[in-house]
């Protein structure tokens, strides 16, 4: 499940990542931790919790990265 996690900063991704490719990464994260593909009713509140938590941390890291050489990469070509 873990490899349908992709890298979601330049220059890998060349634009800035969307809020749904940042939470369908998060979805695949609290999938592979949890074990289960869709939790059962009783735990459904508690798994989308952490899907939107990780999601939120995601954005943050996302925004908060410096990559280096990435633009002076675009700019060359």
């Amino acid at each position: 499940m873990c490899r349908s996690i992709k890298t979601l900063r330049p220059p890998v991704l060349p634009e800035e990542a969307t809020e749904e490719e940042i939470r369908a990464a998060a979805l695949q994260y609290v999938r592979k931790v949890s074990g289960f593909r869709a939790p059962a009713a009783h735990n459904q509140e508690v798994f989308d919790r952490a899907v939107d938590a990780i999601a939120e941390a995601t954005g943050e890291l996302l925004a908060g990265l410096e990559v280096r050489g990435v633009g002076a990469a675009r700019k060359a070509g």
